[in-house]
């Protein structure tokens, strides 16, 4: 099941997304997590956090709404207490992701971050308004893509990935961008927009009206962007979006991710990960095949 992202090897491809596992320390009252092939941690920005009003989480069919806005405690707090408790339960190369509002503030966290030696993947997180350009999303422009990935490729050490938003027409052209600007990988996709109406009430059920849509609905979609930016690109992607089963990170896997990340999937069952990666080997063996290397992009 070993599976290799810019020279980092993995045990095996399934690794909990940014937010939904928080720092893994809390996750150890339910199993042991160094059976995790690598994790994501908590989306870090340069200051502490609150995040945004409550209510921030709205249920869905087939997935769930959250509006969280970055809650963390700041990069240096990360550095200096969280990763220290990550380290004493965790002995296995970790991805760190970052967000930013500006690029001089994504340049800052990722120089400081770089440094840690837990730390194997810098996971840039480009869904954040830009404050500088009008609010809009560094994922949504290509020239800001390219432009925030080349200021901070001159500063790190570690290969550096980066998480794009689906909402956008052409995922294409904005992976090929982060790509021709330095980009060792990417990671996609991550949360869609989405909204739900207390019909009650007549209001919105997020304090914040809108927030990002994730789940088992959101997968399709996922599998889409993957194989597209796959295709496109020469360096890996790591498939994220829907993601519960097995079978789920094979097909994944296929259409041409090196490794998955599951997100929702741990916040309505926190053994969804273990339970996916004891189900690997016989879904293997079920579908024939001998290393999860060798199916990455085998779809034509």
């Amino acid at each position: 099941m070993r599976v290799e992202l810019s020279g980092v090897v993995l045990d095996n491809p399934v690794i909990p997304a940014s937010g939904c596992f928080g720092y893994g320390y809390g996750m150890t009252e339910f199993y042991d997590i160094n059976i995790l092939g690598s994790i994501s941690f908590k989306g870090t920005t340069r200051d502490a956090r609150y995040g945004n009003p409550l209510p921030r989480v709205a249920e869905c069919r087939e997935g769930m709404i959250n509006a969280v806005g970055l809650q963390n405690p700041g990069i240096d707090a990360v550095i200096a207490e969280e990763l220290p408790k990550m380290r004493e339960v965790f002995h296995k190369p970790i991805i760190a992701n970052i967000s930013g509002f500006s690029i001089e503030e994504y340049v800052e966290c990722c120089k400081k971050i770089t440094t840690e030696e837990q730390v194997a993947i810098i996971e840039l997180n480009v869904s954040c308004p830009n404050v500088h350009g009008g609010g809009m999303s560094f994922g949504t422009s290509a020239e800001s893509v390219a432009e925030v990935v080349r200021a901070v490729k001159q500063v790190v050490t570690k290969p550096l990935y980066v998480k794009l938003t689906p909402n956008v027409t052409d995922i294409v052209s904005i992976a090929v961008a982060a790509e021709r600007a330095g980009a060792d990988g990417i990671c996609l996709i991550n949360t869609m927009l989405g909204m739900r109406i207390d019909t009650k009430t007549r209001r919105p059920i997020i304090a914040n009206k809108m927030g990002g849509f994730s789940g088992a609905a959101v997968f399709p979609v996922a599998v889409r962007m993957v194989y597209q930016v796959a295709k496109a690109c020469n360096i890996p992607v790591i498939g994220c979006g829907g993601v519960e089963s097995a079978g789920d990170v094979i097909e994944m896997m296929m259409a041409g991710a090196s490794a998955v990340e599951v997100g929702a999937a741990n916040l309505r069952n926190p053994y969804a990960c273990k339970e996916i990666i004891e189900a690997l080997p016989a879904e293997m063996e079920r579908l024939e095949i001998e290393k999860l290397s060798d199916i990455i992009g085998i779809v034509e």
